[in-house]
């Protein structure tokens, strides 16, 4: 059997930071990794598809609503055939995970898998304010069995407490790892093991998100510090800013979450197709159109279309 974890938490928690330290825990075993995003442009399976596993993307939508669940469920049927002894899941960071037991708990459509439970990754400095305003936080946190509170180095004393203060009271037994850079051991399967699950519940087909999806498509003549001040007109009207991009000065990485701009030079390979667009997420209510085409307004000789 194929033993199946789930790795969720919302946008920008550092769900593939984390699950880049996370494979190493099996080294030497089959990997299969499946990674959801919710946007058509995927960006984290290339940056994990250096890491020896058998690699699956699932985009345009979580593969627990009912636009990508078929999909979801037939990549889990043909898991059969891959054989992996290890089958890892990266749920979208908007995800509703709520069904989740519900579904590996159907042994005769799976009897493959052994489910063996969710990490739900939480951003310290950021998990306050997203707790009260995205109900999408408390549902990935119901539906785990081990909360991983990661960028501590970055949260200060009262956001720590407040964000493990709101993890106790929704989930008083469930086991907390306080981390930086989404560093784990060994030891996080043990914890994972011995957690305590919840009932299997009801397994809603839920409607994605009320979410706004823009592309910017990028010139590649644009120099690095223009390409950071253009995100930075517009990023904090955002979830989730991410791209590969083209620039005068080489491929540069762009993984900003809200008014934080992250743009660094990435040596790594690029498919065809998959760099010079900036995939940008935001909410309903989000002035985020109208700030990335004033944005582009700076720089029309460098942003090329936004659909």
């Amino acid at each position: 059997m194929s033993r199946l974890y789930l790795i969720t938490g919302f946008l920008g928690a550092g769900k593939t930071t984390f699950l880049k330290n996370f494979i190493r825990l099996f080294a030497g075993e089959k990997i299969q990794l499946i990674v959801n995003e919710f946007g058509q442009e995927g960006v984290d399976g290339v940056l994990l598809a250096d890491l020896g596993a058998y690699l699956q993307e699932i985009s345009g939508g979580s593969v627990f609503c009912s636009c990508r669940l078929d999909q979801f469920e037939k990549v889990l049927r043909q898991s059969a055939d891959v054989a992996a002894d290890v089958i890892l899941v990266e749920a979208s960071g908007l995800s509703d995970p709520t069904g989740v037991r519900k579904l590996f708990s159907q042994t005769d459509r799976f009897p493959h898998i052994d489910y063996r439970g969710a990490v739900c990754l939480i951003d310290a400095v950021r998990f306050p304010k997203l707790y009260a305003t995205a109900r999408t936080c408390q549902k990935q946190l119901a539906a785990s069995d081990l909360a991983v509170v990661n960028k501590t180095d970055r949260a200060s004393k009262e956001q720590l407490s407040e964000t493990l203060t709101l993890i106790r009271g929704q989930r008083p037994d469930m086991p907390v790892i306080q981390t930086s850079f989404g560093a784990v051991d060994a030891g996080i399967l043990d914890t994972l093991a011995k957690a305590q699950a919840l009932p299997a519940g009801d397994m809603p087909l839920t409607a994605d998100l009320t979410l706004r999806k823009l592309l910017v498509t990028i010139d590649p003549s644009i120099p690095p510090y223009d390409l950071q001040k253009f995100i930075e007109m517009f990023s904090e009207v955002t979830f989730r800013v991410k791209g590969f991009i083209q620039t005068s000065q080489g491929m540069y990485l762009a993984d900003c979450v809200g008014n934080v701009v992250s743009l660094s030079p990435y040596e790594g390979e690029v498919p065809e197709g998959k760099a010079g667009r900036l995939v940008v997420l935001s909410g309903a209510g989000m002035p985020v159109a109208k700030r990335v085409r004033e944005a582009a307004a700076w720089y029309p000789a460098y942003i090329l279309d936004i659909s």
